[in-house]
């Protein structure tokens, strides 16, 4: 076996091994409830509603905040839709018996998290704008990110990738928007 290939197979057994152990905690249901409920959160619920309080907080004053976060949320699903269609993998409950799959997934493939992707995208933008945000954005995007894994649906590098591409957009389209 290559080099490469060794090293692509014992990175495959660590991401489903760390999977299996955050996905351990979901046996506890309200381990498994509250994480459901940061999930679903994710879906875009928090968001949509973050965008609405600014704009009824803010007034005027949030309207390019709001449109900015708009055209990234489109652009990231743009992303990560084709990255999911270009690479086809399998979520974690589909490849391990011992991964148990706690919500039904959004979509069928697991690479990049798109929930991990817009938390993070969302949350840099927000912060950008309204700094003083920071105390409840970063741990709602963490538990997000989190949740993913605890509830069967990514792998750690599905996670992290989602987590790097939401800094990314989110970094160039400030240094484009602003």
């Amino acid at each position: 076996m290559s080099r490469l290939v060794e090293s692509f197979s014992l990175i495959a057994d660590w991401d489903r091994r760390m999977t299996e152990q955050a996905n351990r905690a979901g046996n506890y249901p309200s381990v498994r409830w509250a994480f459901s409920g940061i999930s679903r959160l994710g879906d875009g619920i928090f968001w949509y509603a973050l965008m609405v309080l600014l704009l009824l907080i803010d007034g005027h004053h949030a309207v390019r905040p709001v449109m900015h976060m708009i055209v990234v949320g489109l652009l990231c699903t743009a992303i990560y839709k084709w990255l999911k269609a270009l690479t086809s993998r399998p979520r974690p409950y589909c490849c391990s018996n011992r991964i148990v799959l706690f919500v039904a997934p959004l979509d069928q493939y697991s690479f990049p998290s798109g929930h991990t992707l817009h938390a993070v995208s969302f949350t840099m933008l927000a912060i950008y704008y309204y700094p003083s945000m920071a105390w409840l954005l970063i741990p709602f995007a963490t538990l997000v990110a989190l949740s993913r894994m605890v509830l069967g649906l990514h792998y750690p590098s599905d996670v992290f990738a989602g987590m790097l591409i939401g800094l990314l957009v989110s970094s160039v389209s400030l240094s484009v928007f602003v």
